[in-house]
């Protein structure tokens, strides 16, 4: 879900500082949807499918609510936990059906009024909409309908998507919403609260996942399957690429209102993005990344004492690392969990220690031995620099790194918050030069076709891949209609606001 105001007041000052320096250095997804009909525990079973999509996103979340006659919403920014634990908060979210959301902005936009789900009251009645992905002709369509008299609310893409089913002339609520999406380009997974309704639908190319569960009586739709785990509920399949469920009191139904395409899931959900525990796509997780760094074993293998995961997202294919190469896996460094999102730190001596507030080297386990470091990616590469002078610091012999995915070189237009092209490593610097610059004694990447093998493939198909690999490749499947038709970076929204809910 992009953002575009850029001048929303994200931080309390120039001494405001992210304690996740580690994390900063990572892609981040934008969003996780969750939805439920037909339970009494509507809310409070929502925002524990938040909680469990919460690595999704962290800076915001939101729940909607119908109780047979009102909405009821609450959007606050801040971790799940942090904000729909107490039960007057749920108390007001009654209701025996729900939506709610988790996000992760881009640069400026964290404010509460880009907060979803967003409602609107619309001719046919209240609708209420979660949106993970990013639409690629944003820009266009809020340019059209705001010389169509549309006034804006947020700043968010998600919010075209209301406007055009308020504007639509079909007759029914679904129909609406189908000519709405029609209208629309890039990747979306959404899902959509109405009177009496519950609507799950994914784009043609399916890049987004989401997927649809069951608990007694209720039916579910969320972005993973781990948010189904945490309430006891059973995973009963994929949405599909193109299809749109709807549940009702009567049960659930599939429509098809997207011409066919052939698929292309994000491939970098099973690099980073899902959480390990998940089945994504009839794959675990888990797995797949064990199979990753194996892979990287065979192809990129190194004579070393210990095989070292980057905590924590390096570990299931450092382990994989490990088995297929025969080198003793071990934690050389130690994550702290107990750290908060934001810190404020006075000072530049300060700040520079703040990458040991998360992270610290095992110094007894790695002092005078040959590791290599299995990281999933590398992005602007600070993070490499940090972890690779840590490792030095802690007597480390030698410090080789293996990345369990190929060279990020290409901003994602579908829903991550990515770097522009300049920003990252592998697009301005040569392996070499990327070995030179983190301070490696060696540096190596899985190949593109390693990863498709990992995954399940044979290798990629270079005419028409198997999956959605546009950071790898600069092969992007869906229209960017916004960059490829000029659009510049020209804000949409002058409203500078502050918010602390």
């Amino acid at each position: 879900m992009a953002d575009f105001s850029g001048f929303e007041t994200g931080e309390s000052g120039p001494t405001a500082l992210t304690t996740n320096p580690f994390d900063d250095d990572k892609l981040h997804e934008e969003c996780g949807v969750f939805g439920i009909f037909g339970n009494a525990d509507a809310a409070a079973m929502t925002a524990l499918g938040l909680h469990a999509l919460q690595h999704r996103g962290q800076e915001a979340a939101g729940i909607v609510t119908f109780d047979g006659k009102n909405f009821n919403a609450d959007r606050r920014l801040g971790l799940v936990g942090d904000k729909f634990t107490r039960p007057d908060v749920i108390a007001r979210l009654a209701g025996d059906c729900a939506i709610g959301h988790v996000r992760y902005s881009t640069a400026g936009g964290g404010a509460v009024r880009n907060t979803q789900p967003l409602f609107a009251d619309l001719a046919g009645g209240g609708i209420a909409v979660a949106h993970n992905g990013n639409l690629t002709n944003a820009r266009t369509l809020h340019k059209q309908l705001v010389q169509d008299g549309a006034i804006f609310q947020t700043t968010s893409d998600s919010e075209n998507v209301i406007h055009l089913i308020a504007r639509s002339r079909e007759p029914d609520t679904l129909s609406r919403l189908a000519d709405a999406l029609h209208r629309v380009e890039g990747a979306f997974s959404l899902v959509c609260l109405s009177k009496k309704k519950l609507v799950g639908v994914r784009d043609a190319y399916g890049v987004r996942p989401l997927v649809l569960g069951k608990l007694e009586d209720s039916w579910i739709l969320t972005s993973e399957t781990c948010a189904l785990d945490i309430i006891g509920a059973e995973f009963v399949r994929d949405v599909e690429a193109g299809e749109m469920v709807v549940i009702t009191k009567d049960g659930i139904e599939s429509f098809w209102p997207f011409a066919k395409k052939p698929q292309r899931f994000c491939i970098f959900e099973y690099v980073y993005f899902a959480r390990p525990d998940s089945l994504v796509e009839g794959r675990s997780v888990y797995e797949v990344r064990k199979r990753i760094g194996a892979e990287l074993a065979r192809e990129k293998p190194i004579d070393v004492d210990l095989v070292v995961p980057v905590p924590d997202s390096g570990v299931p294919g450092a382990i994989g690392y490990a088995q297929a190469s025969g080198v003793p896996f071990d934690l050389g460094i130690i994550r702290n969990h107990y750290v908060g999102r934001t810190f404020i730190e006075p000072t530049d001596q300060i700040r520079h220690l703040g990458v040991k507030l998360k992270h610290n080297a095992n110094r007894p386990l790695v002092a005078g031995k040959r590791v290599v470091l299995i990281d999933d990616s590398i992005v602007r590469g600070t993070t490499s620099v940090k972890i690779v002078e840590m490792m030095r610091e802690a007597g480390a012999k030698e410090v080789h790194m293996r990345i369990a995915s190929p060279p990020t070189t290409d901003p994602c237009y579908y829903g991550v918050d990515t770097p522009e092209k300049d920003k990252l490593m592998a697009a301005r610097l040569s392996l070499r030069e990327m070995e030179k610059v983190i301070g490696v004694d060696s540096l190596e990447f899985l190949s593109i076709d390693g990863l498709y093998r990992a995954v399940g493939e044979a290798a990629r198909n270079g005419e028409c891949p198997q999956f959605c690999d546009a950071c790898f490749t600069g092969e992007y499947p869906l229209p960017l209609v916004d960059k490829d038709g000029g659009e510049d970076d020209a804000q949409l929204s002058l409203l500078t606001e502050t918010e602390s809910a």
